[in-house]
């Protein structure tokens, strides 16, 4: 047999215990199930042949064959996640381990009344009305071959409804737990986010992986559907701090309504292989959308950022903002493509991505796009990859600092201004930690600031 047709089989196996398990979901979503897999199926995982592949090669996730491990399968404690929570009385937060929620970790809190933070498979079973409309319409698994598997194989998630005319102050934190779990182990999170008009919310997602070094690799294989109604304003932040044999292929899908604000910010620290499918569709009139990000990798670590922002309709604008640090031999890559049709005269698009390069080995591809069918728009596009000025280096040098300390203070300012764009401060501040943790120089720095 291929290794094509081995891969198949498994995943059908994969599927057929799970129904057998009764662990997927209600019978209304079924069909959905069963159409996404016979897709996945026809489409099997892209290759470099595919362009929007082309310096991505998932290779490795297509012959270790990763299954979905059951409910309950794996211990975790509070204090085993106690670094990666920002804590009760500042969030309400929800704990998925290895796919599935686990309500002893986690504190729903006091949210304003009709809010909803919940398991998605929960008000599957209970509230068909509220998620059908939204659920699988948004991330298309007819072209896209990973929201496919996850649709076919979704364990647990989140889903987050805020009704019309509500605030959440408290940001909403989605922490997923990935144990490794025995080799070829994966899960497939399923969030859908639905801010109704006149309504307010932040949700941050954060992927993390327990387990020592060189363990077993494992997929994380995540999909969000956001959903924001006329006037609402959405602040969605993801944190990727997956074990070091992790592989992470996340797809968010954003859907605005008139006069929406959406700031998405992304940052990539960990993981071996790491994808990041964002796409944002500007539905209606006078819609805001904002994606920022940063990577910072070292090692062998390759993270892939694949933007696609379609102006279907006039008088919106979107931004666009990417940052990469890497060091040893890392790669990052960044496709931003903006999409404007033919009705959305008065777009104002700008894209920029730029990368600091701390490695001799270290590479960075970025491949900014343009697609425009109307003709009154203003839309640019920039992108620069370079290493550290020396003449900086030089001038700080003659302040009093280190070579060690002037080379992180550039390196830790490069990243700040993208990290500056996170509103949330806790989580501001731990990109910033989390930046002088793993970024050359950064003890060096640390000491010289006291």
């Amino acid at each position: 047999m291929t290794a094509v047709q081995l891969s198949n089989d498994l995943y059908l196996s994969n599927f057929e215990q799970r129904i057998k398990a009764g662990t997927c979901g209600p019978d209304w979503f079924a069909p959905t199930r069963r159409a996404a897999l016979n897709r996945f199926l026809e489409l099997g995982f892209p290759t470099p042949r595919h362009e929007e592949w082309r310096y991505t090669n998932v290779a490795p996730i297509a012959s270790a064959g990763f299954c979905t491990r059951e409910p309950g399968s794996a211990q975790v404690t509070r204090e085993d996640i106690a670094a990666f929570s920002f804590g009760v009385s500042v969030c309400v937060e929800l704990v998925f381990v290895d796919g599935w929620l686990c309500p002893e970790l986690s504190s729903r809190g006091a949210v304003p009344a009709g809010v909803r933070v919940a398991s998605l498979v929960d008000v599957m079973e209970t509230d068909r009305s509220l998620v059908e409309p939204h659920l699988a319409r948004h991330a298309n698994f007819e072209e896209h071959a990973f929201a496919a598997l996850n649709t076919a194989l979704m364990q647990d998630g989140a889903l987050v409804y805020v009704p019309r005319h509500s605030v959440v102050e408290q940001p909403i934190h989605l922490l997923f737990v990935s144990t490794g779990g025995g080799p070829a182990s994966a899960s497939h999170p399923r969030n859908l986010v639905m801010v109704d008009a006149d309504s307010q919310a932040t949700v941050i997602e954060s992927y993390v992986g327990l387990g020592a070094s060189g363990e077993a690799a494992y997929l994380t294989n995540p999909v969000t559907e956001v959903v924001a109604s006329e006037n609402a304003v959405v602040d969605h932040y993801k944190l990727n701090l997956e074990h070091d044999t992790a592989y992470h292929v996340g797809t968010l899908n954003l859907h605005q309504f008139r006069a929406s604000n959406v700031r998405a910010h992304t940052a990539s620290c960990g993981g071996v292989l790491v994808r990041n499918d964002i796409n944002a569709i500007l539905d209606a009139e006078g819609c805001e959308c904002e994606l920022d990000g940063v990577t910072m990798i070292r090692g062998r670590q390759h993270v892939d950022n694949h933007l696609r922002v379609e102006h279907a309709k006039p008088h919106s604008n979107s931004r666009e903002f990417f940052k990469g640090i890497l060091d040893d031999q890392a790669r990052s890559v960044f496709t931003g493509r903006i999409v404007v049709q033919p009705d959305a005269q008065k777009t104002d698009a700008k894209q920029t991505n730029m990368n600091l390069l701390l490695g001799p080995g270290a590479q960075a591809d970025s491949k900014p796009q343009l697609e425009i069918f109307a003709d009154d728009v203003k839309c640019t596009h920039g992108a620069t990859i370079g290493q550290v000025d020396e003449e900086a280096i030089f001038y700080l040098r003659s302040r009093g600092l280190s070579e060690p300390a002037a080379r992180g203070l550039l390196v830790h300012a490069f990243a700040g201004e993208a990290i500056d764009r996170v509103r949330f401060e806790p989580l501001r501040s731990r990109l910033d930690e989390l930046s002088l943790a793993r970024l050359p120089h950064g003890a060096a720095l640390r000491e010289s600031i006291g």
